[in-house]
């Protein structure tokens, strides 16, 4: 099998002519669905086959819910190559970007040449009538992008389409895995919101603990899983993030945290903090902060974060492998006021 890169610029499927600075009109005509739903960006267009299903009924929920953040140096596979055409599908698709760019006046001679070189490679080069004659026995495989990520790192699957009998894994760069497609998973998870409930109830006061905590019940683990079945493959990845513990943030300088780094760990019943109870005002919770100066006539935006700790398992991998830690959080209105005298 010989595989060749487009050295021109051109890439199926995310529509980009680098050359020319344009984008391919008919590539929107791809078949089936987009992935995870195509778009635009700037003045370039793309489109992807759908072959990534994904099952987020284990997902996290409700109005409050949303997406965890990734740390900066980690992100979600930008490309992938998987099956996407049969013979016909990638004939059509050839045919139909071959008529949009020799009726397109501003297109460089040498990238339609090139546009042209390539497709009779499949016609009567390397291969004969995309490979009609095996249609039953494989697919052509072709680069699949993420539209979240930068168009630069889209590029770095730039080869042209290529083929692999049904069952077969290319030897190739950024092949699709079930590492990648927990990847992809991972770009999915939803996690609850992070309303913390404090107390004693109302405003709190200077120079006593407010007790912060999370409801066990609320915080379990949220899953999602990918999967592909085409082209005689059949793979998928569960990726399942679980709460680890919860940063407090108490907004202003001038505040005390408990304990002192802020960081509040998980309990085995998958709770947070303690509850607060009558007669522990000034107690030290193992979850929380104390005010040490009044909001005045405004309040502190205390902001709660909880650290989601990430895995995945999948086809061929049964013990759970460590993805990088997700954390998910908001801010929450806390009023601090003096007190002359506590009764208790």
């Amino acid at each position: 099998m010989r595989l060749k890169s487009r050295a021109c610029g051109f890439v199926i499927g995310a529509t980009v002519l680098a050359l020319a600075g344009t984008a391919v009109p008919a590539a929107a005509d791809l078949p089936g669905e987009t992935f995870p739903g195509g778009g635009q960006k700037g003045d370039d267009v793309y489109a992807q086959v759908e072959v990534i299903t994904f099952d987020t009924s284990k997902n996290g929920s409700g109005p409050s819910a949303g997406a965890v953040s990734a740390p900066v140096d980690w992100s979600p596979p930008p490309c992938w190559y998987a099956p996407k055409w049969s013979p016909s599908e990638l004939r059509d698709y050839y045919q139909r970007n071959y008529e949009a760019i020799v009726h397109d006046p501003g297109m460089p001679p040498d990238a339609r040449n090139q546009w042209n070189e390539e497709r009779h490679n499949y016609i009567d080069g390397d291969y004969e009538d995309f490979n009609e004659e095996k249609k039953d026995e494989g697919m052509w495989w072709g680069a699949v992008y993420n539209p979240n990520a930068s168009i630069d790192d889209q590029l770095k699957c730039d080869r042209v389409p290529f083929w692999a009998d049904n069952g077969e894994t290319p030897d190739v760069e950024n092949i699709i895995t079930p590492e990648i497609l927990a990847g992809l998973a991972y770009e999915q998870i939803k996690v609850p919101g992070t309303e913390v409930t404090l107390a004693p109830g109302g405003k709190s006061k200077v120079n006593l603990p407010t007790w912060a905590w999370l409801d066990g019940g609320e915080f379990k683990p949220v899953a999602v899983t990918a999967s592909l079945a085409v082209g005689g493959l059949d793979m998928s990845a569960t990726t399942t993030a679980t709460p680890k513990s919860l940063r407090i943030e108490p907004g202003t300088k001038d505040a005390r945290l408990h304990p002192a780094s802020g960081e509040c760990t998980i309990n085995d019943d998958g709770s947070i903090g303690e509850p607060y109870a009558k007669g522990k005002a000034d107690q030290e919770p193992p979850c929380g902060v104390t005010y040490l100066r009044s909001s005045g006539d405004g309040s502190y935006a205390m902001e709660a974060t909880v650290t989601w700790e990430i895995s995945w398992t999948g086809t061929g991998v049964a013990a759970p492998q460590a993805l990088p830690d997700g954390t998910f959080g908001n801010e929450q209105a806390v009023e601090v006021e003096e007190i002359q005298s506590i009764n208790r």
